[in-house]
């Protein structure tokens, strides 16, 4: 990755980063526990989880442009260019700072949609974070995060870039330490729709809240995970309508308790050890996609706002 770094303070213009900026990781994230705790009165619902980053997502490459011209390079089967959270981000941060600049955006698409995981809102985060260096822009992180809940709940956490206790519709953020760990993560083939599964009656919208020091004194490095702390509570509504979730959750109890992550239909269990995740994989059926990937601390991109 091409960058030049910069000791002007937050906010303020900073001289333009080199031309390019290729492999940019737009990191999954798995949604630890997910408990949705009431609904408010905008519509949306009000929730407390813990989002834990990944090593492994979708690679984006910028090219800065002398025009003002934002186009994406690549083709995203069933995601037109003026919907892409990508192009939406550019051109908010775009309009938002008055930059003449534009930029080329190529997307190796890497993580399976629809399957919890982040991919469209990573995408989107990591082209914020981008271009706030490539364009020199120098905007504050919270700046950017304000932008970011304009394109979508979870792009807040992205940019927010460290492993976080959220709450609100996702976006009241509070960074935490989690140990290191290795998942193993399986997606059958199914699509879920998120704002299908938040209509469902039977979704549990009574969750207590709880407090950030529970999960915590739980969550230390030997202690062993998820049966140990919480749940999904959309879990229980997906299971009920597609039953290759279902089979994914049941075939991992051979092995580890797992859970799936966001509105599904991925799931994932934690293993100690790369070995013992790629073990587990070794016995998958082979109609299911998986990956084996390790935890992350904070965004590849971090430095690129402060």
């Amino acid at each position: 990755m091409q960058s030049s770094l910069s000791s002007s303070s937050p906010g303020s213009a900073r001289p333009l980063a080199d031309a390019s900026l290729r492999n940019c990781l737009a990191p999954a994230k798995l949604n630890l526990f997910l408990h949705i705790t009431g609904r408010r009165a905008d519509g949306y619902h009000a929730l407390q989880t813990v989002f834990q980053l990944l090593d492994w997502g979708d690679l984006l490459h910028f090219t800065r442009r002398d025009d003002s011209v934002i186009a994406r390079k690549t083709d995203v089967p069933g995601v037109p260019e003026a919907d892409d959270l990508v192009v939406r981000a550019a051109r908010l941060l775009q309009s938002t700072t008055g930059c003449p600049l534009g930029v080329d955006v190529e997307i190796d698409k890497i993580l399976p949609m629809g399957g919890g995981l982040g991919g469209g809102s990573s995408d989107a985060a990591t082209t914020l974070l981008a271009l706030n260096r490539l364009w020199g822009v120098g905007l504050s992180r919270q700046a950017l995060q304000d932008l970011a809940l304009k394109l979508g709940a979870d792009v807040p956490f992205f940019v927010f870039g460290q492993n976080a206790f959220a709450e609100g519709v996702g976006e009241a953020l509070q960074g935490v330490d989690l140990p290191k760990r290795f998942f193993l993560v399986v997606t059958p083939a199914v699509h879920v729709p998120t704002a299908a599964v938040f209509s469902e009656k039977a979704l549990t919208r009574s969750s207590k809240f709880l407090k950030i020091k529970k999960f915590l004194a739980q969550h230390s490095s030997d202690a062993d995970w998820p049966d140990s702390f919480g749940r999904n509570d959309m879990q229980a509504v997906v299971v009920g309508k597609y039953a290759e979730v279902a089979k994914v959750i049941e075939w991992f109890s051979n092995f580890s308790p797992a859970r799936m992550t966001g509105s599904g239909a991925s799931v994932f269990a934690a293993f100690r050890s790369k070995a013992e995740a790629e073990m587990a994989q070794a016995k998958l059926p082979a109609s299911w996609k998986s990956k084996v990937t390790e935890s992350l601390d904070s965004h590849p991109l971090f430095a690129f706002a402060s």
